[in-house]
């Protein structure tokens, strides 16, 4: 492609977490791509909490990784501290956590962008799209200058028409210091997209000097790390502490007292907030039994002094934010440097989109990230990965990447944003999921390195080692089912230390499926284990896979017994108006979403199970498939 003429294969609009993804997946796939920026020294910026992963989200992260994505790597190499949540609970909820220096994430993900070749820079606020016979056609800049690209990927985040609100005054911006972006959101109503508003919060970023952490507890991270990439030779860095405190009644009386200086609780912010992540005057609200909450101070990185005050974001006016955080315990005469604010902006609702995540009346067209109203980094992300890999398949007249609900937590996502009506920032939690027991992050490469290989994303000597990763799983397993341990008096000994005895000997697959017993146990009872030092990633998935074996048998049933409506294919052309016997309400959901299959209409908020069997009948009775295979 001419790109001295302004003329791309893709024009990625935003370089947050998901412009970044989508752009590397473009381009490292072959396109040339235009990556705009409001800001360069922005790209991959954290403007919110500096973390990567947590409760579902590592899950993503590590299927990012799986496919061939940079967000694993990037945070693998720029963590401060490496955590695992819910050790004591199934592996289903088990999470990584990485705190990042933020700094070194943004150069780290700049660098990679920079050294792809296949990737243009542009510091610009692209304010109109251009379309022709409901094709995508380029882009215009605030210059008036015209981008040509058959491709265009929107990854805007929290920029569109963006205003942001500390107490009762409002100025226009996306992020505190940044310009918000104008022209957009019309350019995208004139082609015929609906647009509605959101909004979220950041809390205060506090000066390190001014902390007393000895009235803290400190949270460290773990001895025996694990990472995000499945790629080896991942650094190991210094860990440092977050610090907890907790808010209490003089707290709680002063945002109180100051609710009439709210934005939001003065009528003057319209949009939802994230329900998962509430501001601190909204937890006080709606959890007004709650003595306290806990409030984590987190380092921003080594090269500064700002630090980090989770769970405490907040649009009441600065001079009382200062009140409340120093009835903090160690926050008592705490310096802010930033001020914690709330931010609306425009995005638009994802069933306009389809399940690759590109527009369902503009060709070409893509959306990935918080325009799909969305928030996190990792939701993002995954989105942009998707949405660069379909910018791809959609020039080249490949299969479009459509992950399911059972194959991943992105399809999972993804669907979940196709299908229903997002009237609040979604954010991915393991709840949403009903195949979690299959879907977790330790097997993320077990399920999408084959598809990350196919595509091209994973290079030959990755999914080699990936293989040799998933025979030694197998060998492993069959081993253990093989193996005997015999009931001698040392064993006995080391297993009571456990709760455990042996009256007689046993396999070692059996014995692991008891509670108290893990791989690291056999190592010690049974020399051949100890002997083969297998990696932690390794045997860690050998223990689950055989610990809760019956559970995952049952899970994969029902992956089979719901696949069945997902074959059931609904034509494109379908007049629903025309359908007898159908509610309205019905009728109104699915000529709005147009699901692809029974099963996504089964997943419509509002579609009743009665309808979706006149639906199936409807279908059989007239043959709509056949038709449609003949058309």
């Amino acid at each position: 492609m001419d790109y001295i003429n302004n003329k791309f294969d893709c024009i990625v609009v935003g370089a947050g977490h998901a412009g970044c993804e989508a752009a590397l997946a473009s381009a490292r796939l072959g396109l040339k791509v235009l990556l705009c920026s409001l800001n360069m020294d922005n790209i991959a910026l954290m403007p919110c909490n500096p973390a990567i992963g947590g409760p579902a989200k590592s899950t993503l992260v590590r299927e990012i990784d799986a496919l061939g994505g940079q967000m694993g790597v990037t945070a693998d190499a720029t963590y401060l501290q490496m955590k695992t949540l819910n050790m004591s609970k199934g592996p289903a909820v088990r999470a990584l956590r990485a705190q990042s220096d933020k700094k070194e994430y943004i150069q780290y993900m700049h660098n990679v962008i920079q050294s792809n070749s296949n990737i243009y820079l542009k510091q610009c606020c692209i304010s109109k799209l251009l379309a022709k016979d409901d094709k995508i056609t380029g882009a215009v800049d605030e210059y008036g200058i015209e981008y040509i690209a058959p491709t265009v990927i929107l990854t805007t985040g929290t920029s569109l028409e963006a205003k942001i609100w500390v107490g009762l005054n409002s100025y226009q911006a996306g992020r505190l210091g940044e310009m918000p972006a104008h022209g957009l959101s019309k350019s995208l109503i004139d082609l015929g997209f609906y647009i509605k508003r959101l909004k979220t919060g950041t809390p205060q970023r506090v000066d390190k000097r001014t902390i007393d952490f000895s009235k803290m507890q400190e949270e460290y991270g773990d001895n025996e790390l694990s990472f995000y990439s499945f790629r080896p030779d991942r650094p190991i860095r210094k860990q440092y502490p977050c610090y907890l405190t907790k808010t209490n009644e003089e707290t709680h009386r002063i945002i109180r007292e100051n609710l009439d200086k709210s934005p939001m609780y003065q009528g003057y912010i319209h949009a939802a907030g994230p329900r998962y992540c509430p501001s601190i005057e909204d937890k006080i609200v709606r959890f007004k039994n709650n003595p306290s909450h806990h409030i984590f101070v987190e380092p921003e990185g080594l090269s500064t002094y700002e630090m980090y005050i989770q769970g405490f974001s907040s649009s009441l006016p600065a001079e009382v934010q200062i009140k409340m955080l120093r009835t903090l315990p160690g926050l008592e005469h705490a310096h802010v440097i930033k001020p914690a604010y709330a931010v609306e902006y425009d995005y638009v609702p994802a069933v306009q989109n389809t399940h690759s995540l590109m527009t369902k009346h503009v060709k070409g067209l893509f959306m990935a990230g918080q325009i799909n109203g969305t928030s996190g980094y990792e939701e993002a992300a995954a989105q942009g990965l998707i949405a660069g890999i379909n910018a791809f398949n959609y020039l080249n007249k490949s299969e479009m990447l459509e992950l399911s609900r059972s194959s991943s937590y992105i399809g999972t996502l993804i669907d979940d944003l196709v299908t229903k009506d997002i009237e609040e920032p979604y954010r991915m939690l393991t709840s949403r999921s009903e195949y979690r027991l299959l879907l977790r992050q330790d097997n993320a490469d077990f399920r999408l390195s084959e598809i990350g290989h196919k595509i091209g994303l994973l290079d030959e000597e990755q999914y080699k080692r990936f293989l040799n990763k998933k025979e030694t799983v197998i060998q492993e397993i069959q081993r253990l089912k093989d193996t005997k341990l015999s009931a001698t008096d040392e064993v006995n000994q080391k297993l009571e230390q456990y709760g455990e005895h042996l009256d007689k000997g046993i396999r070692l697959a059996e014995l692991i499926k008891r509670p108290n017993i893990t791989y690291k146990l056999l190592q010690e009872l049974e020399p051949e284990t100890k002997k083969l030092n297998l990696t932690k990633d390794v045997y860690e998935e050998v223990e689950i896979l055989i610990k809760y074996d019956g559970y995952l048998k049952r899970q994969e049933d029902q992956v089979m017994n719901a696949g069945r409506l997902e074959k059931i294919k609904i034509p494109e052309n379908i007049d629903y108006s025309s359908i007898e016997h159908i509610s309205t309400e019905t009728r109104e959901k699915l000529e709005k979403i147009r699901p692809v299959t029974i099963g996504q209409a089964s997943r419509i908020g509002g579609v009743k199970p009665a309808d979706l069997s006149v639906l199936m009948v409807m279908l059989e009775r007239h043959n709509y498939s056949k038709q449609k295979d003949n058309c």
